[in-house]
């Protein structure tokens, strides 16, 4: 029986520096430091994130371990915080891999009067000064997949998806995919692995459909204002120009729900303290960071369990 810690000493002094250097960062840009809950009676429900639930005493509900801070944050802004970040412990029922982990850390800001272009330069001071990197490339959805597989993912239809899903030899049944499945398994096979390779590469301007909790800017094509952030193999960031209608908010989770019953998941009830707030948030920006990620990158670690004291197989 192992008992001792998965990361070495070294990497736990890496790991420390790291987070040292993170904190500098945002009180250097007037930033407020703040802890909100683990625990809360509300959880996502996003279709594609389960969380963990945790029973108190017998006949109470259970209250869910947070999958982001992200929530509470928002009552915060709205509340008149201004510039907030937290780094803080998350949990997501995910399988264990090479990049993740079901506890892990998480790094979240928030930026009053910021758009996602804005934040998305903030995001790469960040990293040239946390961990040393070049400076970061921009692509816009669109533009990425329309440069690696010739197609408009704005405007493909589900027929062109599974058929270009073929053509890149992806041996997945694409049966029972949607369009954003397959925009996501594209994405994951055929771009993501010659992406971000040498600097840091945001993609932004996602499809409507994948806006979660970003504004939707109006055009032809509509799209989320919604980035994420790739690098040596690894996606580090997913940010949003924040949405602040409360009766869209309300209208995507009841959606989101719609989806999870079709998948025979659990339905949360909604987070109607989070949704009254929006009306009350201020115009800005945020962005959730995988701390562990960026802790391999500045160890030069190949795996998620080289960066944690203990991994979720060793407790």
């Amino acid at each position: 029986m192992r008992w001792n810690a998965d990361a070495k000493i070294a990497t736990l002094q890496s790991r420390s520096r790291l987070l040292t250097k993170i904190r500098q960062f945002f009180t250097q840009h007037n930033y407020l430091e703040v802890e909100t809950p683990l625990l809360g009676k509300h959880t996502v429900t996003d279709p594609h994130i389960d969380s963990f639930s945790a029973q108190g005493k017998a006949q109470q509900p259970p209250q869910y371990l947070q999958t982001s801070p992200e929530f509470f944050m928002k009552r915060l802004l709205a509340h008149g915080s201004g510039p907030i970040y937290q780094i803080c412990k998350a949990f997501r029922q995910e399988e264990q891999g090479k990049q993740h982990n079901p506890e892990f850390t998480i790094l979240e800001f928030y930026q009053p009067g910021f758009d996602h272009h804005a934040l998305m330069q903030q995001v790469d001071h960040l990293m040239r000064y946390a961990i040393n990197t070049p400076p970061a490339e921009k692509v816009s959805y669109l533009e990425l997949f329309q440069s690696h597989l010739r197609i408009d993912p704005h405007t493909a239809s589900l027929n062109e998806l599974h058929e270009k899903i073929k053509q890149q030899n992806i041996q997945i049944s694409t049966d029972a995919l949607d369009r954003d499945a397959c925009l996501q398994l594209l994405l994951s096979h055929s771009i993501e692995p010659n992406i971000g390779k040498q600097q840091p590469l945001f993609i932004y301007d996602y499809p409507t459909s994948q806006a979660a909790l970003a504004k939707i800017r109006t055009g032809s094509p509509a799209v989320a204002e919604r980035f994420e952030l790739y690098y040596k193999g690894m996606e580090l960031a997913n940010g949003f120009h924040e949405l602040n209608d409360s009766k869209q908010q309300q209208h995507r989770f009841e959606l989101d729900l719609k989806q999870r019953a079709i998948h025979q998941k659990a339905l949360p009830s909604l987070d109607n303290k989070f949704i009254e707030c929006l009306d009350k948030l201020p115009a800005c920006s945020g962005v959730a960071i995988g701390v562990d990620r960026l802790a391999m990158l500045h160890a030069k670690a190949d795996r998620i369990e080289q960066v944690l004291t203990f991994s979720w197989d060793e407790r």
